[in-house]
């Protein structure tokens, strides 16, 4: 119950930290940052239109995003956690997001005006990443912080189809671990 309630509970800078670390193939470890984080929780401002009724059926309870800014600031990252009332739940709506190479209908991408990623758009979804744990999915879309439209699957930069998973992780991995059991806290019995 205490991991279902995190998404709700935590404050969003620990859902989304202001500084998520990455790899690429080219070198070692680098930072991505934190450009805002969306006000609103609903599954359906979150996802494309015809992804909406499919979360609703699997009991979606709210949706939150962030977008990011690789180290080189050229690609935007947009992640987002749903949440659901249980693991068999998120499991059910994963097969919903694109797979093989699309980016529709899937998480939509969340562009903040006046800053550098406010011409990426759902038009500039180049690459997607998702990945379900407990009673999360977190999903990410990834393009250009410029807002140059889709390209073809096989023009794809490494690194657009490499960032995303592992901010993915980044964030899933903390919101879905198991409670540390504490027994000199007041909030446990032992």
């Amino acid at each position: 119950a205490e991991v279902a309630a995190r998404w709700r509970a935590w404050p969003a800078g620990r859902l989304f930290p202001g500084v998520l670390r990455y790899s690429l193939d080219q070198g070692g470890p680098e930072d991505a940052r934190r450009v805002g984080i969306a006000p609103d929780t609903t599954c359906q401002d979150a996802v494309d239109a015809a992804l909406g009724p499919s979360l609703a059926v699997r009991g979606c309870r709210g949706a939150l995003r962030a977008t990011y800014l690789d180290q080189l600031q050229g690609i935007a990252v947009t992640l987002g956690v749903v949440a659901f009332p249980d693991e068999p739940s998120a499991r059910g709506a994963a097969p919903w997001f694109p797979r093989r190479g699309a980016v529709a209908p899937g998480l939509r991408a969340l562009g903040f005006p006046g800053s550098v990623v406010a011409r990426f758009g759902d038009a500039s979804r180049q690459a997607t990443a998702l990945a379900q744990r407990g009673p999360y999915l977190v999903a990410a879309t990834v393009g250009y912080a410029d807002g140059r439209p889709t390209l073809r699957a096989g023009r794809l930069q490494d690194d657009l189809t490499e960032l995303g998973p592992q901010l993915v992780e980044a964030v899933l991995r903390p919101l879905a671990a198991p409670a540390a059991v504490r027994c000199g806290e007041r909030e446990w019995a032992c």
